[in-house]
């Protein structure tokens, strides 16, 4: 019988408290199958998609097999981008705010100086990303001599961008008997190379592609020529009331272009894509965070870890060719239960990418009328 709530996993009142002021009461799925195996010591390879809960599912675990008392990094989870390693860490201090274990995030574009200081003070668990903790490895700051557990976040995304030697060099110089512990949305060979060249006889809690369901998202398409994208674009803008979207390009090109086109009709709309400093970065996604911009454009690779609340609408302005990123794209919105809308764009000789996405999930994609807007098709 599988476990509902927090409560019933016998977690330390420390822990449990930070859980309890989060507004945590019920699992998420991958939530209640990995943390048990978790928190016996086992190995554990989690699928699962974005805003799913699962930096709890292996954050939780992790805090309760530290010792709080070892002034030393005992915990070690590398995470694709600054914007995710930012996030997990936020969210294991607040699970640990009461138990007295110190959380950092690590990575690169800022200033080194203030992590070396941090970790000289002392820190149980590092958050970063491969490059930064490399550097820091090699500067004699950070030791992982004494690392008990070690997560591989969204490691899919960590092959994808060419971490896959920055890892290996982490993992070949933290303790043979460590826990490991891989989530990613996709499981495909490479990241099973990974798994099984550093797991010990995992638990794998995965789900087969045909039972992708994303069914919190309203799921929509529209078929259009591709000369008349804008125009579409601009009247689901108006006619759906988007508050708050990541509307998605397949290039940086792309991305700049449709950006000035949306801003010379007067919206609040900036890109992102992966030609952008991350200084440049970080002023956009705060400004979304914050609130104080409507639209962002972006790539895939420019979005990958975010995770901000209050997204109303993602839209796929093109549609991707690979179908997985779809998935990637969509999960944006309807964050930790929420509700979410999602609109796609297709040209029609994009048709044959679409159904390719539709062929791996259950949920139903309505097809929206291009003259009308008002709803489904009938």
């Amino acid at each position: 019988m599988q476990l509902k709530s927090f409560n019933e996993l016998g977690l330390s009142p420390q822990v449990m408290r930070g859980i309890d002021e989060l507004g945590f009461t019920e699992l998420f799925p991958i939530q209640a199958e990995a943390i048990p195996p978790l928190l016996e010591g086992r190995d554990v390879i989690g699928q699962a998609q974005t805003g799913t809960g699962k930096t709890a599912a292996f954050g939780v675990p992790m805090l309760e097999r530290l010792d709080v008392n070892v002034n030393r990094v005992q915990g070690l989870v590398l995470a694709p981008t600054r914007e995710l390693a930012v996030q997990v860490a936020d969210h294991m201090s607040k699970f640990a705010k009461h138990a007295g274990f110190r959380v950092l995030a690590v990575y690169g574009g800022t200033s080194i100086e203030r992590q070396i200081w941090s970790l000289q003070r002392g820190i149980h668990v590092v958050v970063g990303t491969p490059g930064r903790v490399i550097d820091l490895m090699k500067r004699g700051v950070l030791s992982l001599a004494y690392v008990k557990v070690l997560v591989l976040d969204e490691a899919d995304r960590m092959l994808d961008m060419g971490f896959i030697d920055d890892i290996d060099y982490i993992l070949r110089r933290v303790p043979t008997n460590r826990q490991t512990s891989l989530f990613s949305a996709t499981i495909d060979e490479n990241v099973r190379r990974v798994c099984n060249r550093y797991m010990r006889n995992p638990e794998e809690i995965l789900v087969s592609k045909d039972e992708i369901a994303l069914d919190q998202i309203s799921q929509y398409y529209m078929v259009v020529n591709e000369a008349n994208k804008l125009e579409a674009l601009c009247n689901i803008l108006q006619q759906q009331h988007v508050r708050r979207a990541i509307i998605f390009c397949r290039t940086r090109t792309d991305t700049s272009r449709l950006t000035d086109n949306l801003r010379r009709r007067g919206y609040d709309a900036s890109a992102l894509h992966a030609g952008f400093t991350q200084a440049q970065r970080d002023a956009v996604t705060n400004a979304f965070r914050q609130g104080r911009l409507q639209l962002l454009i972006a790539t895939d690779v420019a979005a990958r870890g975010l995770d901000i609340q209050g997204i109303t609408h993602i839209i796929n302005y093109d549609v991707p060719v690979e179908a997985l990123t779809y998935f990637h794209r969509i999960g944006r919105t309807a964050r930790m239960g929420g509700e979410g809308t999602a609109i796609t764009l297709v040209s029609y000789g994009e048709l044959p990418d679409l159904e390719n996405i539709r062929a791996l999930t259950k949920t139903t994609m309505e097809e929206l009328d291009q003259n009308s807007l008002c709803g489904p098709v009938v």
